[in-house]
Parts: C-alpha cells; sequence; structure tokens
C-alpha cells in the first residue's frame, strides 16, 4: 500500500506542477484561458496574482517530490511526513476552492482527489 500511496502522491506532484506551468508561465496564453476560463483582459489583470498562485502549486509539488524521493530511499519517517505536509496542504487547498466558488468544483475535485486518495494508502500503510 505503500507503493501506491507514493505513486498517487507523484502523480499529484506532477498535476500540481501542470498547475504552476499553467498559472506562472502560460496564463495570458488561450490554453491557460480555457483551462482557468479567464477572458485576456482578466487573465490580463490577474497575472500577477497567478504567478505568485502557481509557486504555491510548485513548492507543494517539490516537498511532496522529496518526500517521495526519502520514502523510495528508505527514510520513511522524514519522506513520509514530507508526503503528508505536501498532500494535505493540496488537499486542504482543494476544499477551500471547493467551498468557495460553486463554479470551481470540477477542478477543485481534480486538485484534490490525487492528494487525498495519496493520504488514504498512506494511512493504510501506516496501519498494517
Amino acid at each position: 500500500m505503500l507503493v501506491v500511496a507514493m505513486v498517487l502522491a507523484a502523480l499529484a506532484a506532477l498535476l500540481h506542477v501542470y498547475i504552476f506551468v499553467l498559472e506562472s508561465v502560460l496564463w495570458t496564453t488561450p490554453r491557460a484561458r480555457s483551462v482557468f476560463g479567464t477572458t485576456s483582459d482578466e487573465a490580463e489583470a490577474t497575472r500577477s496574482l497567478a504567478f505568485n498562485q502557481g509557486f504555491y502549486n510548485l513548492f507543494l509539488a517539490i516537498v511532496t517530490g522529496i518526500g517521495v524521493v526519502l520514502v523510495i530511499a528508505d527514510h520513511h519517517a522524514v519522506g513520509s511526513a514530507l508526503v503528508v505536509a505536501g498532500t494535505a496542504s493540496m488537499l486542504a487547498a482543494a476544499v477551500v476552492l471547493f467551498a468557495s466558488d460553486a463554479t470551481k468544483r470540477r477542478p477543485a475535485t481534480t486538485q484534490g482527489a490525487l492528494p487525498l486518495l495519496s493520504l488514504i494508502a498512506l494511512a493504510i500503510a501506516a496501519a498494517v
């Protein structure tokens, strides 16, 4: 179950790297505007906010990724702690998005599903 938890955590981290790219690099492009449902004017007006938000997502991905690497390297306690910190923060952000904007419930669910499943798998692995 630990392997499942790490795979899910790694996928969550990769998703958050993708979100970082969309928010911090591609925010004003048609692709990112389509994903986030913004107009060209809205994207320009919120560019600096999205840039900053993207880095939050990147940092969560980095913490989670380092945790996965440490678990693989047999440093289970520290690695698991980092995985929990990263994925729980991802999940908390998804819950906030879900609760704060009904139009963003689908992306919030997408953003939160992998971290939630990883945390569940990690809890099961710890219990056995």
